[in-house]
């Protein structure tokens, strides 16, 4: 069979069916299944990853200095401690969900290199019927679950996004997306530009600038970034004590909520102080002389796009060497030895890489049907964020920008779990969010409020996300520590979610 045939022109080979179906083996996929062999033992499931191995995130990229811009007691998992620097490499992350594989008795139950490409939901079988690429045998398999888990992340992980830059068939050198390192790419003794300042072009550069000739960071406006030591003093503290690891991993997860909180309090309430103070720390690094005001002061308040986190300062600390630079202007053209800027001027490069962020997957791109309609979710509304107007029996972990992913994967499946057993009381197939009738004519507004968060790669896809309404439980609020207390307490009995 041709591997690179069209799934519908293939013959289904195999049906196989599950309780659960999990689609993803990242950190979400591997969250939801170890919830529910804690809370719905009696379930059976499967994880349908599209990759070769587990990971999600951490297995796809691959550029250099590759690591969270969360730390690993918040991004981890609250019931697996984490035991090491707050900021983690990919190799460690990995490292630590191959433990809880291992641990949980989770690896048996995925299955690798199946591409879902269609999931249709049957009213009269009430069962979701989904189609799947086996990707080593070039077979399409069937696999029919009660229920459909999107675990698969929000962007698409085989290409990053790369603006159409004017002149890039004229530049001589390479030019590379981060999300599509090269393996054998050297960069020794090369002069390199790196397009974007967020959290991987922060990543970036200091990683590669002792190799390079010089690095330099080509950004259209500046980004607030947040320097602190990878090092947590509480987590030493209790570990010299010789408190538990569960207890340690606990207590510190709290206070770095605790910290995150008044952040985030503080940007809203006191956006002037919050921006003096993360200034004030780039210029301890950088040094009076330093234009802060022109490379390092952003045009929106902080929090209105993420805190890219450069542990140890390190970004800073190239700079300040010699051997990176950040320059600030618009792109006029690639050239044949670098690239023009609206100014006049021509950074000249071999290398050019393209940090400029990645394409939006809604729900992994898979093609929805419900009893023979498809589906187009931007048409859905939200419920709680978890789940969506007029599908059944679904959710998609959808996690926070502000606080660490995993917070609101956890919450999640334990919400998921708990509305399983609900149904498994009620004797329900099925369950679908409803509008009700005095929902009917409620205000429709954007997945994600622009004026609140507004990074390019949500602006670029928000007309393909589903909306939100205007009251309970129609809206996402994208805030943790409100949802951490609302979701475990949200009611299943709430007019909105339709048994049957």
């Amino acid at each position: 069979m041709n591997v690179n045939a069209a799934p519908s022109e293939a013959a289904t080979q195999t049906v196989e069916h599950f309780d659960v179906l999990i689609i993803g083996a990242g950190i979400s996929g591997i969250d939801a299944a170890y919830h529910l062999q804690q809370n719905c033992p009696e379930k059976t499931f499967t994880l349908l990853e599209n990759q070769e191995s587990f990971g999600g995130t951490w297995l796809t990229h691959k550029y250099p200095g590759i690591r969270s811009d969360s730390d690993l007691f918040t991004f981890g998992f609250g019931w697996k401690p984490w035991r090491g620097k707050p900021i983690a490499t990919a190799d460690k992350i990995l490292a630590y969900l191959n433990e809880v594989l291992d641990e949980q008795d989770i690896r048996r139950h995925i299955r690798f290199r199946h591409h879902v490409t269609a999931a249709r939901w049957s009213s009269d079988e009430k069962l979701w019927s989904v189609e799947v690429l086996d990707k080593a045998s070039g077979e399409v398999r069937r696999y029919t679950g009660n229920f459909l888990w999107m675990c698969q992340g929000y962007y698409k992980h085989q290409s990053g996004y790369t603006p159409d830059f004017p002149g890039m068939a004229d530049f001589r050198g390479q030019i590379v997306h981060p999300q599509e390192w090269p393996e054998d790419l050297d960069y020794t003794d090369k002069k390199v530009v790196v397009i974007g300042s967020g959290a991987t072009a922060a990543t970036l550069i200091p990683a590669m600038a002792d190799k390079t000739s010089h690095i330099t960071m080509l950004q259209r406006s500046p980004t607030y970034f947040f320097a602190r030591p990878n090092e947590n003093e509480l987590y030493t503290q209790l570990k010299d004590l010789d408190i538990p690891d569960e207890w340690t991993h606990e207590i510190v997860r709290k206070k770095i909520l605790h910290d995150q909180k008044t952040i985030q309090k503080v940007s809203f309430e006191n956006p002037d102080y919050l921006k003096n103070e993360l200034l004030g720390a780039a210029k301890a690094h950088l040094g009076e002389d330093f234009d802060i005001a022109k490379h390092f002061t952003p045009r929106y308040r902080p929090w209105r796009q993420r805190l890219a986190l450069i542990p140890d300062g390190d970004l800073y600390t190239a700079i300040k060497a010699g051997k990176a630079s950040v320059f600030t202007d618009e792109i006029d053209t690639f050239t044949e030895n670098g690239i023009r800027v609206k100014s006049g001027e021509e950074l000249e490069a071999d290398i050019i890489v393209t940090a400029t962020g990645f394409n939006f997957s809604i729900l992994g791109d898979v093609a929805f049907e419900v009893d023979g309609e498809p589906v187009d979710f931007a048409d859905c509304i939200t419920y709680r964020g978890v789940m969506y107007s007029g599908i059944p029996n679904m959710a998609w972990v959808f996690g926070y920008f502000r606080a660490s992913w995993t917070l609101r994967a956890d919450l999640i499946a334990a919400y998921v779990s708990r509305l399983l057993n609900h149904m498994a009381e009620k004797g329900a197939d099925s369950v679908t969010p409803t509008l009700r009738p005095e929902d009917r004519d409620m205000n429709i507004g954007p997945f994600i409020d622009p004026e609140n968060f507004n990074p390019g790669y949500v602006m670029r896809s928000i007309d393909l996300l589903p909306k939100q309404g205007d009251r309970e439980p129609w809206v996402f609020q994208h805030d943790y520590f409100a949802e951490k207390d609302e979701l475990p307490a949200a009611p299943l009995d709430d007019g909105v979610l339709v048994y049957r």
